[in-house]
């Protein structure tokens, strides 16, 4: 798990929103609008497939990197990175928020809601959505890497306000 806090002075009320930049199946490619399209978030996450290391240095230097391991992450780095992970978003004075990341949605074998996590992000089939169930939000940014079939090439936003309420957002890549 990783633990992931934006710093607060002694007292001080937490009031600003946390953004996490969230992006899947870069298969090896960083499009350049990526970049500016994740300007100015607080963490990354990427949900696999990522298809080169080089993607996660270039990422780092946007902001701090959280990645797991996708069907193609086969070897080297991205093959050893995990195949799930869980990011907690300290939110003081609000209880902190799990995030479960997984690659492909169909794998998910546990219940989000039970498990109390506030979203499940993933990847795999390119496709950006997001929808509530059960109180939990589960949000695929689609694909910023090779364009798959007519979708569009695109990352995501989540932001975290200062009540602990998530706010996705599918950004479109101008290419």
């Amino acid at each position: 798990m990783r633990i992931f806090s934006q710093p607060t002075s002694a007292g001080a009320a937490y009031s600003e929103n946390v953004i996490l930049g969230i992006i899947s199946d870069t298969h090896g490619l960083l499009r350049p609008e990526v970049a500016p399209a994740l300007k100015g978030v607080d963490r990354i996450l990427h949900l696999g497939d990522v298809g080169k290391t080089s993607i996660l240095t270039e990422l780092a230097k946007i902001a701090p990197v959280t990645a797991i391991r996708g069907n193609v992450d086969r070897e080297g780095v991205c093959g050893n990175l995990p195949e799930t992970d869980v990011v907690l978003i300290e939110n003081p004075p609000h209880a902190g928020l799990y995030i479960y990341m997984l690659h492909d949605l169909k794998t998910l074998h546990l219940d989000p809601a039970a498990a109390k996590f506030a979203a499940v992000l993933h990847g795999h089939t390119h496709v950006p959505n997001y929808v509530t169930k059960k109180g939990v939000l589960y949000f695929n940014p689609g694909s910023c890497g090779p364009r798959r079939f007519e979708l569009p090439v695109t990352v995501g936003l989540l932001t975290v306000n200062a009540h602990g309420e998530l706010k996705p957002e599918v950004v479109t890549l101008c290419l």
